[in-house]
């Protein structure tokens, strides 16, 4: 099972405000005022490399251990169904022609499918990696 959670280092800069970085995805960093709001960007600044990366047909790693001083980021909702089908691809070698030939649909609602910027409805996304024999689950934890 895939976790779509990341490790990311939180610290205070000079100024007092909190940096973050993801030692998975050396691009992506960000900060905040204070603790909140840096987690919130830490979503979204996470979410934006998932989706540039995702756009890029590159790589996507599998969440390293959280370390000391590290907390837990998740993927935004807004792209965890998108990276699942992303990568359930990857790993079953499949292309967007043979997805779209398994669920009878044209090559580019496959493209949309994996588009960041493309609203895909939740039951297209279940079908899609129903047909790689995968299913998403949701977990819903209390807040840190």
């Amino acid at each position: 099972m895939f976790t779509f959670s990341y490790p990311a280092r939180f610290r205070r800069d000079e100024a007092g405000r909190f940096v973050v970085d993801f030692p998975d995805f050396r691009e992506a960093h960000t900060d905040g005022k204070d603790l909140d709001e840096a987690l919130n960007e830490a979503a979204d600044c996470l979410g934006s490399a998932v989706a540039f990366r995702m756009a890029d047909k590159q790589e996507i790693p599998r969440p390293s251990r959280i370390k000391r001083g590290q907390r837990p980021v998740a993927v935004p909702f807004w792209i965890a169904g998108k990276l699942a089908l992303y990568l359930a691809m990857r790993e079953r070698g499949v292309n967007n022609s043979e997805l779209a030939r398994r669920l009878g649909v044209r090559e580019t609602v496959v493209r949309r499918m994996l588009d960041p910027h493309h609203a895909t409805k939740s039951v297209r996304l279940q079908t899609a990696l129903a047909a790689l024999g995968k299913h998403l689950v949701i977990a819903v934890q209390d807040a840190a």
